[in-house]
């Protein structure tokens, strides 16, 4: 190769590996990449799905978007009329500050007017769920009846509390499956619209979220 040639290759490389390492180590980097297109490639996922230690995020979510539209099928809605969508949970997405977990979930819920269902997973938590009747919001809510909700606002801000989901947690306390029907109002049809609504779960270690993110267009 030429000495110029290999010159401007150095020079390339340099610049590239300044950019990852500068990406890498970026919050804001971090919060966009946990809202990209999902990877392919299996995962380790073991607590996620007790039936299968080794699925891909993808899979989960397909598997959790099926039982939401079948459903509403059930409930005789038209398949033209339904509309996907996905939420990726990842430590990285709490607001104001990453907790130190290595937990992960995926949510998927499918909208036919203004009814949504929602049918999620989770696992590798650091500590059993918040429980809501000993360990309360200030002041009370009584519609917060588990630890995982849906909630109004932006990627970097805490909006208002929405709906609860419906959590059944595992053998281990640490993971488990979740689900929920709600009847949007025009003001969270607007919000699912614009991304701005989000799921997040809360437990005894992390008690203000170990796990967030926003619904997007699946």
């Amino acid at each position: 190769m030429l000495p110029e040639k290999m010159h401007w290759r150095n020079v390339l490389m340099a610049v590239c590996s300044c950019l990852l390492v500068i990406g890498l180590y970026s919050p804001a980097f971090g919060r966009v990449m946990a809202q990209l297109p999902l990877p392919t490639a299996p995962l380790s996922t073991a607590g996620l799905y007790a039936s299968a230690a080794d699925v891909s995020l993808g899979e989960q979510l397909d598997a959790n978007l099926s039982m939401a539209r079948s459903a509403l099928l059930a409930q005789g809605s038209k398949t033209g009329s339904l509309v996907t969508y996905v939420a990726v949970l990842n430590p990285r997405n709490v607001v104001p500050s990453t907790p130190m977990a290595q937990a992960r979930g995926a949510v998927g819920a499918v909208l036919s007017g203004n009814r949504l269902v929602v049918r999620g997973n989770f696992g590798n938590l650091t500590s059993p769920l918040r429980d809501y009747a000993t360990d309360p919001v200030n002041p009370p809510n009584p519609n917060i009846t588990s630890a995982f909700h849906i909630h109004q606002g932006g990627p970097n801000e805490n909006g208002p509390f929405q709906y609860a989901l419906e959590v059944m947690v595992d053998s281990t306390g640490l993971g488990g499956q979740s689900r929920g029907e709600y009847t949007l109002t025009p003001e969270q049809l607007q919000a699912l619209n614009n991304g701005m609504l989000y799921v997040d779960l809360h437990t005894t270690r992390n008690r203000g979220g170990e796990l967030r993110g926003i619904l997007m267009p699946g």
